[in-house]
């Protein structure tokens, strides 16, 4: 009957050689990866350098953004200049992006859409 096991074990990889399998295949892996670097790259055509973009002019924020920023300058007063127009650049892309701010003024709001109390702690 041992014998019959044996036979069948000889068939099915035991746990010892699945980890020397693992170990190996672990160990060849950066060895395999540096011959492949290692291979002379095949020569590239020279690329013609990309047609330069003509450069944009900013655009002049909206008057939204302009009193959105008054309202942070007001607000936030250690705001350097420089953090105060990268905040007004920022409002202003929100302000112009998709036009959410046109579609949301173009809805109307119907007087069951409002509350109908104002909750204040005090």
């Amino acid at each position: 009957m041992k014998s019959k096991d044996k036979s069948f074990n000889d068939k099915q990889t035991s746990r010892r050689q699945f980890a020397k399998s693992v170990a190996s295949t672990l160990l060849a892996a950066p060895l395999a990866a540096s011959l492949a670097k290692g291979q002379t790259p095949t020569k590239k055509e020279p690329v013609a350098p990309p047609n330069p973009l003509p450069t944009q002019t900013p655009q002049k924020p909206s008057a939204l953004a302009e009193a959105y920023t008054e309202v942070a300058r007001l607000r936030f007063e250690h705001l350097t200049p420089e953090q105060l127009e990268q905040v007004k650049r920022r409002i202003d892309g929100y302000v112009r992006k998709d036009g959410t701010t046109d579609r949301l003024r173009a809805v109307k709001l119907k007087n069951s859409d409002e509350p109908d109390f104002t909750f204040s702690a005090g």
